[in-house]
């Protein structure tokens, strides 16, 4: 065999190329036992917790526990290719997850594999699941609206950006619904949002990512699934993959919403592993460290100070309770780290009463400060005028004589509920609601039939954004209801019911 001078030259400035001065060195440990998505692994004595281990078949996998003889490891991927006396090896590295502008648009799992078939994501880097939150002289007041579209969340439970806001309810109650719409209403606007689905049916996530591309939101979303049916390890994970992916984008200065689809999917997961792992269990079995587990999840969230470029995290943390027990462990947990919940409640939902939020549990602890100043103006007793309605509207079934003032607050309170009533993925720019509100508050739906407050609705914002678009150009523009705007705009609103009588008689 002859060789060519040249290709020997090629090779042998390649091997100098390559070449690294230092010795690399990894432990190399055996497994002892495996099983339901664990393995026990002897001789890694110098590993981490949280490492990054890798298998001889080439599945990863995370230490979990660290214990005398042995190391816990949970396996993120298919633990059948592992069988007892396989080898492992450390790598020196935390687990980390691929970040970027790549993964706009695609849906990964939570060690960013791509699961939408348009190829592997060329991520421009990684960063470790696990990070400290930022401390207190980090960040900064939450004062900037995250606006979701939806009226009776806006209104009411108002989100702002770097706010972490709790969305609580029964099964199927419209929890995904209201998340869905707050990450539909961001299209235009400068915030990237990621979907994190943990534990949910593909089917189910399916149909958000459907969802998400019809009305154009995977421009500017991530979706990161570990389905019900992988492994407890991914989905205990995801969550974490989900953070590390948004906080990328807040630390260049970027606006980032996330939504955690659901909770307590990613405590049962942990519980499994915890359990397997023979950590001692607590209150409902779930081991003590549950809370921990949430809240240094929860803790990332924030809105960054002007020296660190002023991003923000926004999370939308989902619990699914059970029949209504909102004081059961994992929903108590969550609503002390979070600040607000958003409480969908059954009975309401099949009223028909959508978004089904209950205005006596719900609150945001940050309160008109993520509100526009138009917004809070019209707003402000809003809350409170609907908790009395629900008083009356109880006491009204009793079957007691009314005085006329007590009907007529009752017949507004009607109203009130009807107009707050929206339609999935159809959220409302801030202006319109702020609009509608008014309107509301102000008894201008007062002779339009409860039936028809909708279509009437519909109607005048469609009349104020043909015919007097220049006063929903100055809430659309500063965000301020002054009196002069007022003025204007309770001149147009008495324009529009004229109009609306005379059609209607």
């Amino acid at each position: 065999m002859k060789f060519n001078a040249g290709e020997i030259a090629s090779v042998i400035q390649k091997e100098i190329e390559d070449f690294r001065g230092q010795l690399q060195t990894s432990e190399v440990g055996h497994v002892v036992e495996v099983g339901d998505g664990i393995a026990r692994v002897y001789g890694l004595a110098s590993a981490m917790a949280g490492e990054m281990v890798e298998f001889s078949s080439g599945v990863r996998g995370q230490v979990f526990n660290l214990e005398e003889n042995s190391v816990g490891v949970i396996i993120l991927g298919d633990y059948l290719k592992i069988s007892e006396g396989d080898e492992v090896r450390t790598t020196g590295a935390l687990l980390s997850v691929p970040v970027g502008n790549a993964l706009i648009g695609r849906v990964v799992d939570p060690l960013g594999v791509a699961l939408d078939g348009k190829g592997p994501v060329m991520a421009e880097s990684t960063r470790p699941l696990e990070t400290m939150a930022p401390g207190v002289a980090a960040r900064q007041p939450v004062k900037q609206p995250l606006q979701t579209g939806i009226k009776a969340v806006d209104a009411m439970t108002p989100v702002g950006r770097g706010q972490r806001e709790l969305i609580i309810g029964d099964r199927k109650t419209g929890k995904t619904a209201v998340a869905v719409d707050a990450i539909i209403n961001q299209k235009g606007g400068d915030v990237i949002c990621v979907y994190v689905s943990c534990g949910q049916r593909s089917s189910t996530t399916a149909r958000v990512i459907d969802a998400l591309t019809n009305a154009g939101a995977m421009d500017y979303t991530i979706v990161v699934s570990a389905s019900a049916s992988d492994p407890a390890p991914l989905q205990y994970i995801a969550p974490y993959a989900g953070a590390a992916i948004a906080e990328y984008f807040m630390y260049q200065g970027k606006h980032t919403l996330v939504v955690y689809d659901d909770l307590t999917r990613q405590a049962t997961a942990y519980r499994q592993l915890s359990l397997l792992m023979r950590r001692p269990p607590g209150r409902e079995a779930y081991p003590g460290d549950v809370f921990y587990c949430h809240s240094r999840l929860l803790e990332r969230a924030a809105k960054l100070s002007d020296e660190l470029g002023g991003g923000s995290m926004t999370a939308l943390p989902i619990i699914e309770t059970l029949e209504g027990e909102v004081s059961a462990y994992i929903p108590t947990n969550v609503i002390s780290i979070t600040d607000g919940q958003i409480y969908l409640e059954p009975d309401l939902f099949f009223k028909g009463v959508r978004p089904a939020i209950n205005v006596g549990i719900s609150v945001s602890r940050v309160g008109g400060n993520a509100q526009t100043k138009a917004m809070k103006k019209v707003a402000g007793s809003l809350r409170l005028d609907l908790a009395a309605f629900r008083e009356l509207e109880a006491f009204a079934q009793l079957g007691t004589e009314l005085d006329k003032a007590t009907q007529q607050q009752l017949d507004r309170g009607y109203r009130m509920v009807e107009l707050l009533k929206q339609p999935q993925f159809r959220p409302l720019p801030a202006a319109d609601q702020v609009m509608s509100i008014y309107a509301g508050s102000k008894g201008y739906f007062d002779k339009v039939p409860v039936p028809r407050v909708q279509e009437a609705e519909t109607n005048m914002l469609e009349f104020m954004r043909e015919q007097k678009s220049e006063v929903r150009d100055v809430l659309v523009n500063t965000g301020v209801l002054d009196d002069k705007t007022e003025a204007a705009l309770k001149a147009a609103l008495e324009e529009w019911r004229r109009n609306w009588e005379e059609t209607h008689k």
